[in-house]
């Protein structure tokens, strides 16, 4: 019982799962910051475009079942709203940190161990031989 209580210790207080739920904190404020921007922001400029804050009252009747696609077109534009203005912010923090040119992501295998290495890798972590890094 002592071990168990020692590795479920070891495994909530490491570093990768404490990072992973401030991860997650901060990317619940930050949805809940965007998804204001969009709801109180943007959607006015399209509902003054539009005439109409959504799209709800878009409905189709068919034998008798109503089919509400201005519902998914008012849920479509909000996703497109919000996923282009989180792509502008991001795009804007990266700027502003100096992080808009990011090493290659993804990863390769070493010649030498056969272990996954970072394709921009000169060095294998793994066998730490010298091995050629992939310059797209």
């Amino acid at each position: 019982m002592r071990t168990l209580l020692s590795s479920f210790k070891n495994f909530a207080f490491s570093g990768n799962l404490i990072d992973l739920a401030v991860g997650l904190a901060i990317g619940a404020a930050f949805a809940a910051v965007v998804e204001s921007l969009v709801a109180d922001v943007i959607l006015p400029f399209v509902a003054a475009i539009f005439g109409a804050p959504d799209f709800a009252a878009l409905v189709v009747t068919v034998n008798g079942s109503e089919i509400r696609y201005g519902s998914f077109l008012t849920a479509l534009v909000s996703f497109l709203l919000l996923a282009l203005t989180i792509m502008l912010l991001v795009q804007a923090v990266r700027r502003a940190t100096g992080r808009e040119a990011a090493g290659a992501q993804g990863s390769r295998e070493c010649d030498h161990c056969r272990s996954f290495i970072p394709v921009d890798a000169s060095v294998c972590m793994f066998c730490t031989r010298d091995v050629e890094p992939i310059v797209a």
